[in-house]
């Protein structure tokens, strides 16, 4: 791909453009996306008009710009996250039939939590996740547990901070949060109280794939909720898509 004076490549571009969408601006124009993406409109217009035609972006009659069916398609295509969704999608809803609260599937992407599932019953309590969303590893139960068993140059780099709270009660403190690792390798599971929000308590376990783990099973509960019966929940539903998993390889 050819590089603009700036030196980055039309790839890097093009991820630019992408990236401007998110949960809560799903629709934008052309010059709009080049002034997320810090591109010349020059560039952005031409960038959108080529993935549209590729049917990456779509335009609706006000020519206002959304990600398009294709992106979605090709996203899924041989998709180690849609495996991974699969096999545990029939676990979460065992276990969401326990807690009737919110049940969660995430997976480590870029120093991120990224949420690949979410399931929630209609009179849950508050929860802020969203499907393809992302939160800090240090501050969500999911994302404590992927740091956990992450690599060790992993785990440093973040306790190296910044450890930005999300909450009062999100743990910032570098010397604390590797306490609160440790314990959770040794235990296999955390629960965390009000570290995204104060009205909540995050519950999560690891699942492995040949061994390593490759997502954390999650639960959001109320704050005052006993998490035993939905730690064995977690636990069982690991059990389970990790055995799904053995059976999708061989």
């Amino acid at each position: 791909m050819a590089n603009s004076p700036s030196g980055d490549s039309m790839t890097d571009r093009i991820v630019r453009v992408l990236e401007t969408f998110t949960a809560d601006r799903t629709m934008q124009t052309a010059s709009e996306i080049g002034r997320h993406a810090g591109l010349p409109s020059s560039t952005a217009h031409r960038i959108v008009d080529e993935l549209v035609a590729a049917g990456l972006l779509e335009r609706d009659q006000d020519r206002r710009v959304h990600l398009g069916m294709r992106l979605w398609e090709l996203a899924l295509r041989g998709s180690t996250a849609l495996r991974l969704r699969q096999a545990a999608l029939p676990f979460m809803e065992q276990v969401q039939a326990v807690v009737r609260e919110h049940t969660q599937l995430a997976v480590l992407e870029q120093d991120e939590a990224l949420f690949l599932e979410r399931l929630s019953h209609p009179e849950a309590g508050a929860n802020i996740t969203r499907i393809a969303g992302r939160l800090p590893l240090h501050a969500s139960s999911s994302g404590l547990v992927l740091l956990a068993f992450a690599s060790a140059a992993l785990r440093e780099r973040i306790l190296a901070g910044p450890l930005r709270a999300v909450s009062p009660e999100t743990v910032t403190d570098a010397g604390r949060l590797r306490r609160v690792l440790t314990d959770i390798r040794r235990s296999g599971v955390t629960v965390a109280p009000g570290s995204i929000e104060t009205v909540s308590t995050g519950v999560a376990v690891p699942v492995r794939d040949a061994g390593e783990v490759v997502a954390a099973l999650s639960v959001v509960l109320p704050r005052d909720a006993d998490p035993a019966a939905a730690i064995a929940a977690l636990r069982e539903a690991a059990g389970g898509v990790e055995a799904a998993l053995r059976t999708a390889r061989r």
